[in-house]
């Protein structure tokens, strides 16, 4: 047994399909179902029945794949213990976080370091959509915070970090906004939908939330989208953390448009498994663990 092939195993289970978990982790299907089914023959459990289209675990593959999970933690955590204790300090560490978490616990964790290790430089970039990944998979941050929509899970340790709560909403005398029945996607294409532009350069671009066919307002980020909403000049999501003040006064409401309810938006502390670690980067690493909500 490999930890290798555990990891095929989560992914499968965690995909629904072999064809995504090989998609997942870079292999071809016959590659990822050869390797589950010498996991199956090295312990003499059937883990996945392959009766319906999509692998379910056995019964006796749902203890194992409990077990598995947590062996799996396990190993991220001897390698961060591992690459914690040949730690030396860094010239710089880079922290991406998405957009749509507030700032403010970070800086305190930053400042906080910037004086005990004045030697090494911490950036700290917000960055919107398939930006953060970006960073993380061309090796120029050594920690973000993002959701886990493209990341391949095989080559990072990711930690639950925090739920944001992202809102559609628009100032009251906006035309949808007058009235609480639920607007169709057809009603609402003729209503300007403002978003915030992906930061990466294109190549791990994603998109969520996007009004199909509909007219659309591109900005750089959530402060310039606001005041735009403010301006009842159109309509899109908010992380309700950014906008609390102006839903108590009144100045922007909540849409009820179909297909937009609130989204909840899982964000995670990620970093690469094969990325050297300093103790810097390790710090902000256990500090970042310290913040999760």
């Amino acid at each position: 047994m490999t930890y290798e092939q555990l990891v095929v195993l989560h992914a499968i289970v965690t995909e629904g399909t072999f064809r995504g978990a090989a998609d997942r982790l870079n292999k071809s299907q016959s590659a990822v179902s050869h390797m589950l089914k010498k996991l199956e023959t090295e312990i003499d459990i059937v883990l996945l029945s392959r009766e319906e289209y999509r692998p379910k675990l056995t019964a006796a593959g749902e203890v194992f794949y409990r077990q598995a999970t947590r062996v799996m933690q396990q190993m991220q955590e001897l390698g961060s213990t591992a690459k914690n204790l040949s730690a030396k300090q860094e010239a710089q560490v880079f922290l991406a976080v998405t957009a749509t978490y507030p700032l403010k616990p970070l800086l305190e964790i930053v400042g906080a370091l910037t004086a005990e290790y004045p030697a090494t430089h911490i950036r700290l970039s917000g960055e919107s959509m398939g930006g953060p990944l970006e960073r993380l998979l061309r090796q120029e941050a050594d920690i973000i915070i993002a959701t886990m929509d493209g990341v391949p899970v095989e080559q990072v340790e990711a930690i639950p970090f925090a739920e944001v709560i992202i809102l559609p909403v628009a100032h009251p005398d906006f035309e949808p906004a007058q009235s609480s029945h639920m607007k169709t996607v057809s009603e609402m294409q003729s209503y300007t939908q403002v978003v915030v532009a992906d930061s990466s350069s294109g190549a791990f671009a994603q998109s969520r939330d996007l009004l199909p066919g509909g007219l659309r307002w591109t900005v750089s980020d959530f402060a310039a989208k606001k005041e735009i909403l403010i301006a009842k000049m159109g309509w899109g999501g908010m992380p309700t953390h950014m906008i609390e003040k102006e839903l108590e006064r009144g100045e922007l409401v909540a849409l009820n448009v179909e297909d937009y309810p609130p989204r909840q938006s899982h964000l995670f502390q990620i970093r690469k498994r094969d990325r050297d670690v300093g103790i810097v980067a390790q710090s902000i690493w256990q500090q970042l663990k310290s913040l999760r909500s």
